[in-house]
C-alpha cells in the first residue's frame, strides 16, 4: 500500500470520535439527584457549577426544589468543541400551609441570636462545599432510621404572612435514642452538638458534591474525617433544636442544591 493511501486510512481509523449525548440514569425532575454518565475525559458544568467527572466517565449533579423548567449543560469532551444542551426539567408541586396568629418570637429569631445564627450557617455551608473523590453517593441507599414519615421534601408554611424557608429534608418520627445508621458510605465532614436551628447536627460526604445532613440529633456516634460504611450507626435520634417533637430529619444536597432524599430509598417499610 502507499504511504499516502496508509495516512489516509490511518487517519479515518482514529480521527476524532463523533460527539456522544451524556446519558441520565433518573429522570430530569425538580428535586432528584442525577447521575449518569459522559465520555471519559470530559468536563461537565451544569448552569456554570462544575460537576464532577470521574476517570471512567460517571458524574453526579443536582437538581434543586426550585429548578427552572430548563437548566443548561456544558460538555466538553475529549477533542470536541464545547456543546451546550438546553436541558427540560419536570416540576413538582409542593405542599403549602398557611399558619397565622403565631407570637412573633416563634417566626422570627432574636436580634441577639443572629450572630450565632450566620456563623453555624458559615460552617454548614463550607461542609456542603466539598467536592471529593468518594463515589458513595452511587448508593445503594438505606433509610437512616425507620418510622413514621412526619414531613415531606419541598413543603412551605406561610407563617403570619411570612413565607418560610421550604423544607429540603425528609422527616422521620420517633423514640428519642433511636439508632440512626449511614445510608451509604462517606466521610464525616462537619458534627455540632448544638446548632440553634438544628441541634444536634451531623454531615456526612458521599462524594462529587453530594452529602446527607442529620438535624436534631440527641447523641452523635462519630467525629469529623471518620469513614463511615453503609448500615453503620452514626448517631440517635433526638428532639434538639427548634422542633416539636422527636425526630430525624435526614436531608441530602448536591453542593447548595437540595434533593430529595425519599427518591433515593426504597419505600419506608410498612407505608
Amino acid at each position: 500500500m502507499k504511504p499516502v493511501l496508509l495516512v489516509t486510512l490511518l487517519a479515518l481509523l482514529t480521527g476524532p470520535a463523533l460527539a456522544a449525548e451524556p446519558v441520565f440514569d433518573q429522570p430530569l425532575i425538580e428535586g432528584n439527584l442525577i447521575t449518569g454518565q459522559v465520555t471519559p475525559g470530559s468536563r461537565l458544568s451544569l448552569d456554570g457549577q462544575p460537576v464532577h467527572v470521574f476517570e471512567d466517565g460517571r458524574f453526579a449533579f443536582g437538581l434543586h426544589r426550585d429548578t427552572a423548567e430548563q437548566v443548561m449543560l456544558e460538555l466538553i469532551e475529549p477533542n470536541q468543541a464545547p456543546r451546550r444542551l438546553t436541558l427540560a426539567v419536570a416540576q413538582r408541586d409542593y405542599d403549602i400551609q398557611r399558619i397565622d396568629g403565631l407570637p412573633p418570637a416563634q417566626v422570627t429569631p432574636p436580634k441577639e441570636l443572629q450572630d450565632r445564627i450566620a456563623r453555624e450557617a458559615k460552617a454548614v455551608a463550607e461542609a456542603r462545599a466539598r467536592d471529593s473523590a468518594l463515589r458513595g453517593f452511587e448508593g445503594p441507599w438505606i433509610w437512616p432510621v425507620e418510622g413514621r414519615i412526619s414531613g415531606i421534601f419541598g413543603s412551605q408554611r406561610i407563617l403570619n404572612g411570612q413565607a418560610r424557608q421550604p423544607h429540603y429534608g425528609v422527616d422521620i418520627a420517633g423514640p428519642v435514642g433511636l439508632t440512626i445508621v449511614a445510608p451509604t458510605d462517606g466521610i464525616v465532614s462537619f458534627a455540632n452538638a448544638d446548632l440553634y436551628f438544628s441541634g444536634g447536627t451531623l454531615m456526612i460526604d458521599h462524594g462529587a458534591g453530594v452529602a446527607s445532613a442529620f438535624l436534631h440529633l440527641s447523641e452523635i456516634l462519630v467525629q469529623p474525617g471518620e469513614v463511615v460504611r453503609r448500615g453503620q450507626p452514626i448517631a440517635r435520634l433526638g428532639g434538639t433544636g427548634r422542633v416539636t417533637g422527636p425526630h430525624l430529619d435526614w436531608r441530602v444536597n448536591w453542593f447548595d442544591a437540595r434533593v430529595d432524599a425519599q427518591t433515593l430509598v426504597p419505600p419506608m417499610p410498612g407505608q
